[in-house]
């Protein structure tokens, strides 16, 4: 069984992936940037939906640990409840104990 990649979104602030804050890491299967609101990285999956195969789950969590671990002065938690954008995924890396990141970014 293949993968087919669902179609990009014209409507879906993810898809456009505007570069908006700092990004961390970009590859085929997903992006990792500051959260706009929340200021913790972010992955955002590049394919439109809110079920990514197993194996780019899997990637993905693995790089925002990374960048969680360079950019977070904390342990962090994934934290994958698509609060805003709910019809794509992403997950955020919160600071243990607390939910934004101002004062547990590195300086």
């Amino acid at each position: 069984m293949t993968f087919e990649p669902p179609a990009p979104n014209a409507d879906c602030d993810l898809c456009e992936a505007a570069r908006i804050t700092e990004w961390f890491h970009e590859d085929d299967v997903c992006w990792i940037a500051e959260c706009e609101i929340c200021a913790v990285p972010m992955v955002v999956w590049r394919h439109h939906g809110v079920t990514p195969p197993a194996q780019h789950l899997e990637h993905m969590h693995g790089q925002l640990a990374r960048v969680a671990q360079e950019q977070l002065t904390v342990e962090h938690y994934v934290d994958d409840n698509m609060r805003n954008i709910p019809d794509h995924y992403h997950a955020h890396a919160r600071p243990r104990g607390g939910f934004f990141g101002h004062g547990f970014r590195r300086g």
